[in-house]
């Protein structure tokens, strides 16, 4: 699938707020893991700080829903220079970048 078609196709996704659908996705889950062991399994930001984690997700440095088209390559060109896109993580440092989630509108009652 070229970077067009993914494009394309992601920002369809978006318009329907189905973008878990590209999230598990055979095509993502395959790239996933293939980038994930590429790294041999290990958190790329705890790796720079000379700690240990598995990674457990991979993150897009180029987010998915600014730039669609890159959702699939591991990187991306900027200003003639190569940059990785797909870095692999543990879920904390991925929740460092990523800060908390938003709070719910409404929040729930039991």
């Amino acid at each position: 699938m070229s970077d067009i078609e993914v494009g394309k196709w992601i920002r369809g996704l978006i318009a329907q707020d189905n973008l878990h659908a590209f999230y598990t996705s055979s095509i993502w889950l395959r790239l996933r893991e293939e980038v994930i062991k590429e790294h041999n399994n290990e958190c790329q930001r705890c790796k720079n700080r000379k700690m240990y984690a598995k990674a457990t997700t991979v993150h897009h440095e180029q987010y998915v829903r600014r730039h669609p088209e890159l959702a699939l390559s591991k990187h991306y060109f900027y200003q003639g220079k190569q940059y990785r896109n797909l870095t692999p993580l543990c879920d904390q440092c991925h929740k460092e970048i990523h800060g908390p989630k938003a709070k719910p509108l409404t929040p729930e009652r039991w």
